[in-house]
């Protein structure tokens, strides 16, 4: 992506030089995967899984090299980039249907910090809160990204970032609220196939914020999109499963599996029509 240079937004929360430096170390790959199958790239509910993960390692102090802050601090302008960018696309979209798009802010983090939805860690992994609507990342997740789930390139940190903004656009749309009237009206395992609903709706929105992105700036590469559906790949529910425990458990789907997230993801990048994507009434998901 064609970045360097370019607007960066000013609606972010920058707490890393505030936030906790406690970083959970040597607790199992197993325990971390199964954290990030349950919240990774967000979810509405905002979940805390970052107990789990405190629970199951000690803790330690992490002090970044000047050339580890450097690359943090690169990283943060990238994902400044992407949320300009996605705040001109959405601004379009919205207007183009009369509304106003009401932007969230994008809040930094390094080891821990608090949100409206419980405290955030860098274990968790990036989410949504719709309690306060923030998107938080720990930047450090990049690397979890390249060196734990095999998704390289800085399009692949966009993608999650897009995801999260998906989430915001369903808070807006009213969907997210009817995520949590159906929460107290069906059973988990109803509610489970409610949920990869919503994560892939996401992922959509993810696809054509991509669309309009590169249609109205000409700045995605030909390996962005890619890097992008690598990452989908990466975080399907079936895969960190089969990662966690050796076997695949349908009815514990709450994201969507590997496939179904690139063909969203694909399907809102091809044809960047936000009425292609009512994955609630879509025969294409069991």
């Amino acid at each position: 992506m064609l970045w360097k240079g370019r607007r960066e937004s000013t609606n972010v929360d920058d707490r890393r030089k505030i936030s906790g430096k406690q970083v959970a170390a040597g607790g199992g790959i197993v325990a971390i995967i199964v954290a990030l199958a349950q919240l990774f790239l967000g979810g509405g509910e905002g979940v805390d899984l970052g107990q789990v993960l405190q629970q199951a390692a000690p803790q330690q102090s992490q002090t970044l090299t000047p050339e580890q802050q450097a690359r943090e601090d690169e990283r943060a302008s990238f994902v400044k980039v992407v949320l300009a960018d996605t705040e001109d696309v959405w601004d379009e979209l919205f207007a183009q249907n009369n509304s106003v798009y009401e932007k969230p802010t994008l809040v930094l983090f390094s080891g821990s910090t608090q949100s409206a939805c419980g405290s955030a860690s860098s274990a968790t992994g990036p989410f949504y809160c719709p309690g306060d609507n923030d998107i938080y990342i720990d930047l450090s997740f990049a690397d979890d990204l390249k060196n734990r789930f095999g998704a390289a390139g800085d399009f692949a940190l966009a993608y999650v970032v897009a995801h999260e903004v998906g989430h915001h656009i369903q808070y807006l749309m009213g969907t997210t609220d009817k995520m949590a009237r159906w929460r107290q009206q069906v059973s988990e395992v109803e509610y489970n196939k409610l949920s990869v609903r919503l994560e892939l709706q996401a992922d959509f929105y993810a696809g054509v914020w991509a669309h309009h992105n590169h249609k109205m700036k000409n700045v995605l590469v030909k390996e962005d999109i890619e890097e992008a559906l690598n990452a989908a790949n990466a975080i399907g529910d079936d895969r960190l499963q089969r990662q966690a425990t050796g076997t695949v458990t349908p009815d514990g789907f709450t994201h969507g599996t590997s496939e179904q997230r690139m063909y969203w993801f694909r399907k809102g990048f091809e044809t960047g029509d936000l009425r292609q994507g009512d994955t609630f009434n879509s025969d294409l998901i069991d």
